[in-house]
């Protein structure tokens, strides 16, 4: 079974737009909120190799990106590839 976790923030619309497209196409997801907690965030940061920005995704604990990111990859239909392949 494919592992997505999203890290998130309450009132982000990337985190809303990148949590819409997973529920759209059926992905079931983990959603870690990083709105009062530096230790989640500092872990957020640490597994992104940087990146500071809501949301950070990953999928079975690689580093996806962020909403626009994940936008792109299902845009050249790439997001079904590495569901599939990660499965």
């Amino acid at each position: 079974m494919t592992d997505v976790e999203i890290y998130t923030t309450k009132f982000c619309p990337y985190c809303s737009r990148a949590k819409q497209l997973l529920k759209l196409k059926s992905i079931s997801f983990t959603e870690i909120p990083v709105d009062h907690s530096p230790a989640l965030r500092s872990e957020m940061t640490q597994r992104s190799l940087g990146g500071v920005t809501v949301p950070q995704i990953f999928i079975n604990g690689d580093p996806i990106g962020g909403s626009d990111d994940l936008l792109a990859l299902d845009k050249n239909g790439e997001l079904d590839e590495i569901l599939l392949s990660k499965k």
